[in-house]
């Protein structure tokens, strides 16, 4: 009953095969081998973007970090949402390799809105020469909180960005299961909508590490390629992440096993709701905020579920105590263990 993070499940077979494929025989490094070239070609059509630079990593921080400091000055700050991985969760990497820029955040949740957006980067103190100065905007699709922009949506930020000459990131480590979601195209949830660079995630939905940094404008591929380089993020077997960026766009499978993930927690989130458990937030893809009494959380602890608790302390005499739990759903969970866990949830 492992709820923890997608991050902690196994990579898919496809994935596995495609790294042992891949090790035969010689490859040139450093992303000049064959399988690159496909990945390429692949995610181009996927984006409808026949021009866009495309680019390997192994990490999410890197991706973001490397391309925001792509588009990013040390004097500028970068508009995000108070609980963006990259102001949470990346030990100010992103900061790092931006020269010093900072981060600025915007609102008190997840999603960022078009007026709050605005205020932020309409701050009159950003004209002069003693203030940090506007950069870029940066979006997390889907949320740390589990929730999706519209397409609509981010093309109204990016929008904003625009206005003051400045680009919009997209922060898509579960980029596959916002768009099945939606059930929209790759497009028209990026460079259609105003977005300029996509991270795009590999790693939470079956992959061992890898993750596309895609640059809809090929001028920044250079500077980026030196960024890469400079930050020590460029593998010199580069085609143990181009075999696993190819298996995993082959035959859909990334699509695939987003739909898997989205679908259990779609049926976590039904028994949870049977169960009289209510939603920070409603479920939209793989990941849910959950409050249950405190008695329903020992229950499960006791037995093995492993989850985080976001609001509230485990220890305690009041079992009428709603605490919060956070459920992440990979491709690989058995609906076998759901039920499980329901079962013991409902006592």
């Amino acid at each position: 009953m492992f709820f923890a993070s997608d991050n902690a499940g196994p990579a898919h077979p496809s994935i596995i095969e495609a790294m042992a494929t891949g090790n035969d025989g010689y490859q040139m490094p450093y992303g000049n081998d064959t399988i690159m070239e496909k990945v390429r070609d692949r995610l181009r059509v996927i984006f409808e973007a026949p021009e866009a630079a495309v680019y390997l990593v192994a990490t999410g921080t890197a991706a973001n970090s490397l391309a925001l400091a792509t588009y990013c000055q040390p004097w500028q700050t970068v508009y995000c949402s108070p609980v963006a991985h990259i102001f949470e969760d990346e030990c100010n990497s992103p900061e790092f390799y931006m020269g010093g820029a900072k981060l600025t955040l915007v609102g008190d949740s997840d999603k960022m809105t078009p007026d709050a957006l605005r205020a932020a980067m309409g701050h009159e103190a950003r004209i002069a020469v003693h203030s940090a100065q506007p950069g870029p905007l940066s979006i997390t699709q889907a949320t740390e909180k589990g929730r999706i922009y519209t397409c609509d949506e981010i093309a109204a930020l990016s929008a904003i960005a625009a206005d003051l000459g400045q680009p919009t990131h997209l922060d898509g480590a579960r980029f596959a299961n916002a768009l099945v979601a939606l059930g929209c195209t790759a497009a028209e949830m990026t460079w259609k909508a105003g977005v300029d660079v996509v991270s795009f995630g590999g790693t939470k939905n079956g992959c061992i590490g890898v993750e596309a940094v895609i640059f809809f404008d090929p001028a920044k591929a250079w500077e980026f390629e030196l960024r890469r380089k400079r930050g020590a993020h460029l593998f010199s077997k580069h085609r143990y992440l181009s075999a696993q960026m190819l298996a995993y766009l082959e035959g859909d499978l990334w699509l695939d096993l987003a739909r898997q993930s989205n679908a259990r927690m779609a049926m976590l989130a039904e028994g949870l709701r049977k169960i009289g458990a209510s939603f920070v937030q409603e479920p939209q893809a793989n990941m849910v905020f959950a409050r249950l009494p405190r008695a329903t959380h020992k229950r499960l602890k006791d037995a093995g579920a492993l989850y985080y608790l976001t609001i509230g302390e485990l220890e305690g005499d009041d079992e009428t105590e709603l605490l919060t739990g956070r459920f992440v759903c990979d491709w690989s969970l058995p609906e076998a263990e759901i039920r499980r866990f329901l079962d013991i949830a409902a006592g």
